[in-house]
Order: structure tokens, then sequence, then C-alpha cells
């Protein structure tokens, strides 16, 4: 007779969660799991309360990115521009990303009102929850120093810091990659199908966030899964192909209804050149982002300044190295030494599996970013920011054991070393921006002294075998490889930012926008009474060089840049406004950039008519002529010189030749029905 075996006794830890009443496992929140050290629960909140205030502080004086201010306005005004993630509530063109995250903070602002910090809480919550995820995802299968060493390092950030004060999309982007990575590590304990499947449905949902950036880690997630998963071949195969399922369908459900929807009953695409979202997630933000060949957008193929040329050292460079690459050295010799550790484990070794993870993360990133030659901002790589904390957490702690060991385990001596590369570049990194201020100065000081003592203590504690002292070393090295990243964070957190493209740290002069202390804080201002900040004064592109066709910011004027040559004003604005006449659209201009502004200003829908560089064919003549006949448009800024990309040159000169030029401002033309042949 066939007997069959019980199953596995479950763990302590198991027995007493499954035991735990409700307020036990709400009193274990703050105070941690039994087995855990005492200190380790209060360290996570200190770390949570930092990451907090650094987000969060002084938010109401956050700008943003005006261009998905606009967006998230609109959908508050309109379902369907809410829907489709459109950049004007009359839904004539779309952004050029997909709409979760203007969903996020849509929701936000419905509930809580349109208003700066209403737009950030989102930002801010998704932030502090990426560190509270990472510190559980290292603790797990590193143990409580990792975790909080990771979650420390990821808070310290610099780009993270200046992002997760922003409004663009990456920070949701990276707390719906770390949820995928979390079901990927169940799964592969697991063996289970499911989590695997949950992975997917996140990575899906990363994806209508920022589309093809959300695919970077996706390799090394089937590759984990495929050599460490507790499971058969056959169960690991067949699981990998239910999640893919699964993935495609997350990831293209809204593209498809999108694109099925005819074109006359949607807005346009922004960012396509056939205005269909597949065109736009394989060029503008697939292809065109990775080799700068892009027929959509005309900057795609300079778009390496606004981070450097690209290049395999693209991350160390003046625009970068302060951003990012502080712990860089350290991830990668850590990650070399962990998985040197870890060589003979067996295969389903979850630790070994955690590593590849984290490691395939950060490399992937690392080349993804560096090699680049399409549009590439420096906010950009806080997707890389998980990957550096896990591997300096996890493998900073598995070389400390090996250290420790008697004698040295073959890979313990690669930690005086790594700490001694990473503490001379943070010194490199200060020197690049030493005359920036005292802080500056000080985390030079700091790093310097902190890395002699960290490294000297470690070779003398580990000669001496006193423990204490290798313990004591390990904690100066902390502070040394952290230090500079959390002077940069400070200023990140205090200092006005660039909304368009925020950065860390001092301006070191390199890209388009600079950092604190640069080119100044992108303002306009929301519709009264919104609650949002800013003066409403300045260029919808008032960082950086304006997009090639366009005209540059008046300065002081309250001008805005109209693209086409044209300008637009506060006091223009008044008077579209008395002169509206029922029309559906206040203006049609030629930028987002310049449409955003008008839009937050005015509270009124303006046609963008060629996206965000000018070059999108959103409008054209006849579609003009239809809109001008209905009623719906009466009010256009061209240029004087009668053209610029695309269809502009036609649309121009059609304008000029039936339109009423109104004198009081330079470039704006009346059209009513009678206009239209």
């Amino acid at each position: 007779m066939t007997t069959l075996a019980p199953p596995p006794a479950p763990s302590q830890e198991g027995r007493h969660r499954a035991a735990a009443p409700p307020a036990s496992r709400m009193r274990r929140l703050f105070t941690g799991a039994p087995e855990d050290p005492r200190w380790a629960r209060p360290a996570l909140w200190a770390v949570l309360v930092l990451a907090t205030a650094l987000y969060a502080w002084n938010l109401s004086s956050v700008t943003g990115n005006t261009f998905y201010n606009a967006a998230v306005y609109s959908g508050t005004k309109s379902w369907k521009a809410f829907f489709f993630g459109a950049l004007d509530s009359g839904s004539f063109i779309t952004v050029d990303k997909p709409p979760f995250a203007l969903w996020v903070m849509g929701l936000s602002a419905r509930v809580f009102g349109y208003g700066t910090w209403q737009l950030a809480l989102p930002m801010v919550a998704v932030g502090s929850g990426s560190v509270a995820l990472l510190y559980r995802l290292v603790k797990r299968d590193f143990g409580v120093v990792a975790g909080t060493i990771a979650a420390l390092t990821l808070t310290l950030t610099p780009i993270t810091v200046a992002i997760d004060r922003d409004t663009n999309p990456d920070p949701v982007l990276v707390f719906l990659m770390l949820l995928g990575a979390a079901a990927l590590l169940k799964a592969v304990r697991t063996g289970r199908p499911m989590p695997l499947v949950w992975s997917a449905v996140a990575i899906g949902f990363a994806f209508n966030t920022k589309m093809m950036q959300a695919y970077v880690v996706l390799p090394v997630f089937f590759l984990v899964y495929l050599w460490a998963a507790n499971a058969s071949p056959v169960r690991r195969i067949r699981n990998l192909a239910v999640a893919t399922v699964a993935l495609v369908v997350s990831s293209a459900w809204w593209m498809v209804i999108v694109d099925l929807i005819p074109a006359s009953d949607r807005p346009y695409i922004g960012g396509s050149t056939d205005n269909t979202v597949w065109d736009l997630v394989i060029g503008y933000n697939g292809f065109g982002r990775i080799f700068g060949a892009s027929s959509s957008v005309g900057s795609q193929g300079n778009g390496a300044s606004f981070g450097g040329s690209s290049g395999i050292y693209r991350m160390f460079n003046d625009i970068m190295g302060g951003q990012i690459s502080w712990l860089i050295p350290f991830a990668a010799i850590a990650l070399v030494g962990g998985l040197g550790l870890r060589g003979r484990a067996p295969r389903t070794d979850v630790g070994r599996a955690a590593l590849m993870l984290w490691g395939g993360w950060f490399v992937l990133h690392y080349l993804t970013f560096s090699l680049a030659e399409g549009t590439f901002h420096p906010y950009y790589v806080t997707a890389m920011a998980p990957g550096i904390a896990a591997l300096a957490g996890a493998g900073g702690v598995m070389l400390y054991d090996a250290f420790k060991e008697r004698p040295v385990a073959k890979w313990g001596w690669v930690l005086p070393g790594a700490v001694a590369v990473s503490a001379v570049w943070a010194v490199v990194l200060l020197r690049r921006v030493s005359g920036s201020g005292t802080v500056y100065t000080v985390a030079e000081v700091v790093v310097a002294l902190a890395g002699a003592v960290a490294v000297l203590g470690l070779v003398a504690g580990r000669f001496t075998r006193r423990h204490r002292l290798i313990g004591l070393s390990s904690l100066a090295a902390v502070v040394a490889l952290l230090a500079g990243p959390a002077a940069y964070s400070v200023s990140a957190a205090t200092a006005t930012t660039n909304g368009t493209n925020p950065t860390a740290g001092p301006s070191t002069g390199g890209g388009m926008g600079g950092g604190p202390g640069g080119s100044g804080k992108l303002s306009g201002s929301a519709p009264s009474g919104s609650g949002m900040s800013g003066s409403g004064t300045s260029g919808g592109q008032s960082m950086g060089q304006p997009p090639s066709g366009t005209a540059s910011t008046g300065s002081g004027s309250g001008s805005r840049t109209a693209g086409m040559g044209g300008e637009v004003s506060s006091a223009m604005i008044t008077y579209l406004e008395k002169h509206q006449d029922g029309a559906t659209w206040l203006v049609a201009v030629a930028t987002d950039q310049t449409a955003s502004s008008i839009i937050l200003e005015s509270g009124q829908p303006v046609i963008s008519m060629g996206g965000w560089s000018g070059s999108d064919n959103a409008m054209t003549l006849a579609k003009l002529k239809s809109l001008v006949k209905s009623g719906k448009l009466h009010y256009i800024v061209v240029s004087g010189q009668g053209g610029g990309q695309g269809t502009d040159s036609e649309i121009s000169t059609w304008v000029k030749k039936h339109g009423t030029a109104v004198s009081a401002y330079s470039g704006l033309y009346r059209l009513d029905a009678s206009d239209v042949g």
C-alpha cells in the first residue's frame, strides 16, 4: 500500500506567523519579527522617516514637470483625457508615455483636489514604499544588516531623491519593478506558478508606465527563474510560458484598446509617426532611445547631451557621476565576491538566485543607460538604484562575514579593497564640486578620514583577530561610502530643481537643465485656485535649450515660447479667454511645452500641434479647417517666417492667408467658419 509522506513541518517563524492574531501582527509592524535584533525595526523606521523627509521636504514649493502636470489636470476635467493620457481636456494629443503614472497622480488629484502636494504625494509614497520593499527583499535572503544597508543606500541615492520629489513617472516604474522582483523571488523559492504570474503582471503595469524601460530587467528575471526555481525543468518552462502570456496581456491591453479605437474618436498618439501606440512603443520609446534613430522626434539624435555622450563610462562623467556612481565600484566588487562565495551552492540556493537577480538588474541597466544613443535624461538611472543598493547591502555583508572567518575566506580580503576603491572614487566626485559649498568640502573630509579608518581598521582587526575592531571599522566604511551621496541628497531635498530634468547636487555645467544651483526651476502656474505653485511667467521650456524649431522664452516679460517663432504672454492668455466664444480649445500652439504652461495658467484646453518637439504630425491642414469650421478652435499661433517642421509651413501659410492677425500679439491669428472655403 502506498503511503503519502506527511507535509513538511512549518518553520518556527511560519508557525508564529500562522498563530499570530491581528493585534500581534499589528504590533510586529512596529517591533519586528521575534527573531530580529531589537534594533532592527527602529532602524528600519528611522530609514523610512529619513526617506519620507527627503522626498517630501517643503513639498508645496515643488513645481514638478509641467508637461505631466498639465496632463493630470486635464484628466481631472475629462475621463476621456484621463484614460488616454491626453495633454489637454479636449483630448487632441496624448503625452509621449502610457498613462499609468498619470492615473496614479490623477486619482490623488480627484480625491484631494488638484495642487502641488496632491500630485507629488503619490511619488513620495511609492518612493518610500520602494525603500521598504527593498529592505524586505534583501533582509529575507541576507539578514537584517544587509536589508538595512540596502534600504539606507537606496534612500540616499541622489538621483532617486531628486526624482521622487518630481512628477515624472519614474518612481512609479521603480516601485512596480520591485513588486515584480518580490514576486519572482517568491516563485523561485516555492516553484509555484502564481507568484511568477504576478511578477509578470507587475512588469506589465510598469510597461504601461514607461513602456520598454520596464523590460530592461526581463532577461535576468527569466534567467533566474529558469536556473534557480524549486521545480522540475518541465514545470519551470511551463510556468514561464504562462507568465509570458500574463506579461503580454498586462502590457498590451491599453495599447490594443487605444489602437483599435478609430483615430477620429481619440487623441493623436504623441511621439508616434503614424498615430499608433505600437509605433510609440518600438520607435520613440523603444529603439529610438537605444539607437537614437527615430523619425518621429527630431531630438532623439541629440538627446545624449542631457547626460553626456554615450559610452561605457557615461555613469562616471561629470554629469552622471554625482547622481548614481558613488557605490557602483563597491556594488560591482561585491557582486563578484558574493557569487564567488556562493559558487558551490545548490542550483536552488535562494541567496545566489537573489545575487543573480540584483546583479543582473544592475548590469543590464548600466549597459542600457551607458550605451543608449537616443534621448537620455539623468533621472532615468533611478531604475538602476535598487540593484546597486541591494548589492551594497547583500554583497557587503557576505564579504564582511567571509572577512571575519578563520582563516579569512578566499573572497574575504576583497572587502577592504572594495571600501578603499569606493572611498577614493567618492573623494574624486566631491573634488569635482569642491567649490560649490561647504557641505561638499566637509563631506570630502569625512569620506577621506572615515575611509582611511575603515580600511586600516579592517586590516588591523583581521591580523589582531579583534572582531570588535572589524565591526567598528565596518561602520566607518558605511559612513565613508554614504557621506557623499548624503550631501547630494540633502541638496536635492532643499534646493530648487528643474522639474523637467531633475538632478541632485551642484550644477556641473554639463547637460541640459542642470541641477540645483544651475538653471533654476521650471515654473508655470496652475489654474486659479488649484494650489499649484509657480509664477506663471516662465516658458514651457524654461530649462536648457528649446527644441528645434521653437523660439526661446522671453526674459522677465511673462512670455512663453510658442513654437514656430510666436510667443504667448499672460496678457495674450487673458485676451484669448475673453474672446474664446464657445470654442473647445483656447488656442493652438506648436509644442507640448507651450501648451502645458497655458493649460496650467488658464485651465482651458490648448492644442499642441506638434507634440513634444514640434515634429509630430498631429495637426494637418484638413483637421485644422474642420476644427475651425465647427467652431471648436478660433485662435492659432504661427511664426512670422512661415513655418517649422512637417506640415507647419503649409498650416502657417494658410492661416496667414485666411486668418485675421491680432495686431496686439505677434503671431496670433483669429479664424472663423467663414474663413474656411
